[in-house]
Order: structure tokens, then C-alpha cells, then sequence
């Protein structure tokens, strides 16, 4: 139990350069635009890659983009921290060539040895109970960096993304998504900037924070001090429903079995602010899913549908 428990933590918790973090990134479809590593003002330096779909011309339509977290997990299994790759080529450029989607491209951002402390909500994590916060600070390595990330995304690679590439640059085709930590932060993205993101995928949030290394379930009362703190920060900061979309999911195995209460507890919120079920929301369960990209590539097909769907 302790050494899957270690295991998870590391999913979790890892910068997932398993894989060749150097390595080309080679595709099944469509073409990959290494942007090298970026320096910021903000963060870290940290690798960038562009997935351009099949048919994507510079002098053609222009494109969505959907900005994704864990950017080494997405395309390539050499590159993938964690063994398997999202598999978002694959997927994505049948979805656009079946016209179940709008013709996006996918800004893969690499994470980085201080993932956590980029990844996680800083406004939600300042509200937590004095003790709770430094139990979180020291998992994760120090204060929440996430504010200065965001920063990086929107003020500095954003602006570079809408210049080189030919996209839509309004709020309605510019979307953030990620996995685990990947969840809180693209929440986050879109809570902070919700003229920038018109729509969120948060699959398999980590909603809890923590895990305990011993292998015994989260109390209840770790469950309401983290969910009410979400609650607080939350509530007035989710976007407006008339202009955005979100999307939820979780599995029921590994780390996954602890989000199902968590997630409720959000969706009660969401539904509070106005946002329908199956409409500008939706929030999926999917029994025996596990934590890994293996789980995250058998469906990230439903979430790019419910974000990217053709516009009416």
C-alpha cells in the first residue's frame, strides 16, 4: 500500500520528465512547431511546442487554440513523463476532420520542476487554516508561484502564439485545459482571466491538495477544509455562463476515488452560478478510470467535443 501510495504522490507531485525532456516531439498527425525554451519575466524557463492540424495553412481559415498544461504528455510517447502520451494528435485531427470540432491548434506548455507551486490556485491556497497551508507549502516545495505563471501564459506566450500562428484571437476560441494539477490550474486560468478563456477542461482535478503518504483516506475534516476553501474562493470568482464553458471529470480508481465528493460539492457551486448541465457545463464520471494519461487519452475526445464544438 505504501509504494502505490509513493507512486501516486509522484504522479502527482512530479515534474514528469521521465521521458526525453530534449527529445523531438513526433506526431501521427498533423505537425509539431518547437518553440524551443522560453524565458519569462514571470516564471521559469520552460519548453513550448505548437501542434498545427492536418490542413492548417498560414494563409487559410484561422484556427482556435486550446492551451494545455504537462505539455511533454501530450503527443509523444518519448517525451511522455509518464510512459503514454494524451494521444491529443490522434484525436484531435479525426474530431476536425469528422467537423466535430472547430479547426484549433494546441499550445503544449512543459511543466517544470516547481509544477506544483505553478499549478496551484494561489488565491484558494492563501484562505486555507494556518496549519493546512503549511502542511500544502511543504509538499509542495514553497508558496504558490501560479498568479506569475498565468502571467507567463497570457501576457507573454499568448501575444507571441496569436502573432507567428493564424488564429482566432477573441475569448470564444481561445480555451485552457489540463489533468490533476493540470484541472486546478486551468480552473484558475479561467477564473483569473475570464476575458481571455471562454472555456476550461479540468479532468481529474486534484481537488484535495494532498494525499496521505501512509495510504489512509483523507478525513472528513480534510475534506471540509479544503472544499470550503474552494467554496469560498470559487463562488464569486467563476465566470459568467452566457459567455463560458466548463468541464469536469473524474475516474474512480487510484487518485480518482477520492475526487467524487469533492467534485459534487464544486458542481453544486457551478450550478449556483447559473451554468446548465450538458450545456455550458459538464461534469462526467467514469467508473474504473485510473489517474494516468492511459485514462486521460481513452476520453479526452469528450472534452474537446463539449469545448471546441463547432460554433452555431
Amino acid at each position: 500500500m505504501i509504494r502505490w501510495v509513493a507512486a501516486l504522490l509522484l504522479l502527482v507531485a512530479a515534474p514528469a520528465f521521465a521521458g526525453d525532456a530534449n527529445a523531438p516531439v513526433h506526431v501521427s498527425a498533423g505537425t509539431i512547431v518547437d518553440l524551443g525554451v522560453l524565458k519569462s519575466k514571470y516564471v521559469d524557463p520552460r519548453r513550448v511546442v505548437v501542434w498545427l492540424p492536418p490542413g492548417y495553412s498560414s494563409r487559410g481559415p484561422k484556427h482556435a487554440v486550446l492551451y494545455m498544461h504537462d505539455g511533454q504528455n501530450l503527443f509523444d510517447n518519448g517525451t511522455a513523463g509518464y510512459d503514454h502520451e494524451w494521444e491529443v494528435d490522434e484525436h484531435l485531427s479525426k474530431l476536425i476532420a469528422e467537423k466535430k470540432v472547430r479547426p484549433t491548434i494546441v499550445v503544449g506548455i512543459w511543466n517544470t520542476p516547481k509544477r506544483l507551486q505553478e499549478y496551484v490556485p494561489s488565491k484558494a491556497f492563501t484562505t486555507l487554516p494556518d496549519a493546512y497551508r503549511e502542511k500544502v507549502k511543504a509538499l509542495y516545495g514553497g508558496d504558490p508561484l501560479s498568479d506569475g505563471y498565468l502571467k507567463f501564459v497570457v501576457s507573454e506566450l499568448r501575444p507571441m502564439i496569436d502573432q507567428r500562428f493564424n488564429v482566432k484571437t477573441d475569448r470564444a476560441n481561445t480555451f485552457v485545459m489540463g489533468s490533476s494539477m493540470g484541472g486546478l490550474i486551468s480552473l484558475y486560468a479561467i477564473d483569473e482571466y475570464p476575458q481571455i478563456f471562454g472555456g476550461a477542461g479540468m479532468v481529474s482535478t486534484h481537488w484535495p491538495l494532498v494525499i496521505n503518504p501512509d495510504g489512509k483516506p483523507l478525513s472528513d475534516e480534510d475534506y471540509e477544509i479544503v472544499s470550503s476553501t474552494f467554496e469560498r474562493y470559487l463562488t464569486p470568482a467563476l465566470p459568467d455562463p452566457k459567455t463560458h464553458r466548463l468541464y469536469f471529470d473524474y475516474g474512480s480508481e487510484t487518485l480518482d476515488a477520492a475526487y467524487a465528493r469533492y467534485q459534487a460539492r464544486v458542481d453544486r457551486i457551478v450550478a449556483r452560478r447559473g451554468y446548465t448541465q450538458g450545456a455550458n457545463w459538464l461534469t462526467k464520471s467514469f467508473p474504473g478510470q485510473k489517474h494516468n494519461e492511459i485514462s486521460w487519452a481513452s476520453r479526452v475526445d469528450i472534452p474537446l467535443q463539449f469545448l471546441l464544438a463547432p460554433p452555431r
